[in-house]
């Protein structure tokens, strides 16, 4: 059996992640105040403490600046988080000889294909945040560590700021809601993923290292999403109205198509997540959604 380690264990990734480790030999969860990755010696120290009594371990790193907007005016801290910290995370995990798997994003990509994203397709982000996911990944696979880099993209779940929370509680609050109907994603319920992540944590031993993607299978809009999520809260649809991306300019540009293709996941010898639309519906019938969350425009991975 694995021993696991995870980083940003308070997030909607992470929490899922600890949630349902409880086949592991042991599960230490860790938020930003327990483990600062950007802090090498604590890092070093943590996953040398953890290896030292779990030799079988396997670190999964869930810390992230997501706040996609912000990071266009906090390109510092976002990089730190987002680079820095990945890449000491998994200098330790080679020097201690133990896998990482690192969550990385859509945004890496231009977002203008036309087509699913392939693990080895040309990169090119438009966002600070998109820059910096990527030169986490860098960091990480220029490393020693025995290193998996794990892209996914549209996540939400239980907790944090994400579009679904988002759309419940503006379902309640106005009589139509405006969507952009003109970016493509696969919407990616964070218990799925975790899912996911963790069946690969367990056979690190089998599965070559390198870039794979992983997300629920099939494509929408941020407005068929919207949809969704009205049609299972019982509410009409057709009050969610579609609008494009120029009607609500912010800071950081969107990608326009960040279908990430599941070939790569195949290939490993895993089955493919879910269809979104499944997922979603599950995702209504196990999380408390009523809440909803403050106003905010979807997150990054």
């Amino acid at each position: 059996m694995t021993a696991l380690l995870v980083t940003g264990a308070r997030g909607q990734l992470g929490s899922d992640l600890v949630a349902q480790a409880s086949g592991f030999d042991a599960v230490c969860g860790l938020n930003s105040a327990e483990l600062d990755i950007t802090d090498g010696q604590r890092v070093l120290d943590t996953v040398t403490a953890f290896v030292n009594d779990h030799p079988d371990a396997v670190v999964l790193n869930a810390a992230a600046y997501t706040a996609v907007d912000a990071a266009e005016s906090d390109a510092d801290t976002a990089y730190a988080v987002n680079a820095v910290g990945p890449g000491l995370l998994a200098a330790a995990c080679g020097k201690c000889g133990v896998p990482l798997i690192h969550l990385s994003t859509d945004y890496v990509f231009d977002g203008l294909a036309t087509r699913p994203y392939e693990v080895d397709d040309q990169t090119g982000p438009r966002s600070v945040y998109g820059r910096t996911k990527l030169a986490g990944e860098n960091a990480v696979l220029s490393s020693t560590a025995q290193a998996y880099i794990v892209r996914t993209e549209w996540v939400y779940g239980a907790s944090g700021s994400n579009f679904v929370r988002t759309m419940v509680r503006l379902e309640r609050a106005q009589d139509t809601v405006s969507v952009v109907d003109d970016q493509v994603g696969s919407p990616t319920w964070s218990a799925d993923l975790a899912g996911g992540l963790l069946r690969l944590a367990r056979a690190t031993d089998r599965v070559r290292p390198g870039v794979l993607h992983c997300t629920n299978s099939g494509l929408t809009t941020w407005y068929g999403l919207a949809r969704a999520v009205f049609a299972e809260l019982g509410a009409d649809p057709a009050r969610v109205l579609p609008c494009a991306t120029s009607d609500f300019p912010r800071p950081a540009r969107r990608p326009a198509h960040s279908v990430l293709s599941p070939a790569s996941w195949i290939g490993a010898g895993f089955e493919p997540l879910r269809p979104w639309r499944e997922a979603l519906s599950a995702a209504f019938a196990a999380v408390p959604f009523a809440e909803g969350e403050p106003a905010g425009h979807p997150r990054g991975c």
